[in-house]
């Protein structure tokens, strides 16, 4: 057990951790004892990759990269706030915070006689409730270590040129629920390893945080908020399955003549029970204004069939849509198999694509 300044505090590598109630639910490439005040530990480069037997890395050095603070109940953390992320275990900064809706069918379930506004297709009716999210940067150091986890480049954009199907992506972004975040402090004055944490950020010891939003950085919000922004999140339970979908436009094309407009949408699968389950299947329907209904049905998702278990409870991944309207919705559902070889369906929350109404033109990449 290791620890700092006297306070006990949690250490764990690439691919070992240690159990506490305190510790982070999860696989935890990083760290730690939860509680504020802990030592934040992480392993350093030299870690070797052979595992033993136990499946602990050896030739492990683990060094005190921050201190935790206690986790905001109420408010928002600001621009600059250092975090471990409590699912996916990365170390992380908050870019800006979003305010989004988020309709949660279990509490439409749990309360149907409060239920005042239709969110999508289905018997339910959901109530939106705001709730805050954040725009992050992901630690550089921390990517390989959930990339069969998460993906790493979940935010793409429309490319800004005739090739109406080009995307590009920008590595390292991600979006955080407030619950997800474990805020923490650090005496590093560049704490993050990403090439834009100090284009976008400025350290300043006379602030709390002590790193504060570079001009470039509001420039980069401003120009590319209606790519960026977070306005509804869809949230639903099946057999201790929860499925979160947080839908976002991209923008219309022109092709052949028609408009062609486009979504990403981000998806995180969380398993709330200690069964070992594996995704199979999924099975899509996307309706658009224009009247049409499209049934998609394929293996796993992007290429992976994830295994959700107590240990690595969470699998999270990004995917596009498009549409000739300028809107319409998906629902669908995911089979899982349990160790026994049984099935089981569960449910994507319908969620709506809608196009913003004052088009722009598409961020053409990172230009300063």
């Amino acid at each position: 057990m290791a620890t700092c300044a006297g306070r006990r505090a949690l250490a764990v590598g690439s691919r070992w951790w240690a159990r506490s109630l305190a510790a982070p639910r999860g696989l935890r490439p990083l760290c730690a004892a939860r509680g504020a005040g802990a030592c934040l530990l992480v392993a350093t480069a030299t870690t070797r990759r052979h595992l033993s037997s136990r499946n602990r890395a050896e030739g492990k050095v683990l060094e005190t990269v921050g201190v935790f603070e206690v986790p905001k109940q109420n408010g928002k953390y600001e621009t600059g706030q250092l975090f471990l992320h409590s699912v996916f275990g990365y170390r992380g900064v908050v870019l800006f915070p979003w305010q989004a809706r988020l309709y949660d069918r279990d509490v439409a379930s749990a309360a149907p006689e409060k239920a005042e506004n239709p969110a999508g297709h289905g018997s339910k009716e959901v109530k939106g409730k705001t709730h805050t999210y954040y725009q992050v940067l992901i630690d550089a150091r921390d990517c390989p270590h959930i990339s069969q986890r998460s993906q790493t480049e979940a935010v793409t954009f429309l490319a800004n040129h005739d090739d109406s199907r080009a995307l590009y992506a920008i590595p390292g972004l991600d979006y955080v629920s407030h619950e997800d975040i474990l805020p923490y402090a650090s005496t590093d004055q560049v704490p993050i390893q990403h090439e834009l944490f100090e284009r976008f950020l400025l350290y300043d010891q006379t602030k709390a945080p002590p790193f504060v939003a570079r001009e470039t950085l509001r420039a980069w919000q401003e120009k590319n908020h209606p790519w960026l922004e977070l306005s509804d999140v869809h949230r639903e339970t099946t057999e201790n399955i929860r499925v979160t979908v947080i839908p976002f436009y991209m923008g219309m094309r022109e092709a052949q003549n028609s408009h062609v407009y486009w979504w990403r949408y981000c998806i995180r699968l969380e398993n709330l029970d200690s069964d070992v389950v594996q995704l199979r299947e999924r099975h899509w329907r996307i309706f658009s204004l224009s009247g049409t209904l499209e049934t998609v049905r394929g293996r796993g998702v992007v290429g992976r069939e994830p295994v959700l278990s107590k240990e690595q409870p969470a699998f999270q991944y990004s995917s596009h849509v498009s549409l000739q309207a300028s809107s319409g919705h998906m629902w669908g559902t995911f089979r899982f198999e349990r160790p026994d070889g049984s099935h089981f369906d569960v449910r994507i929350p319908p969620f709506s694509l809608e196009s913003n109404k004052d088009e722009k033109t598409p961020p053409s990449g990172l230009h300063w």
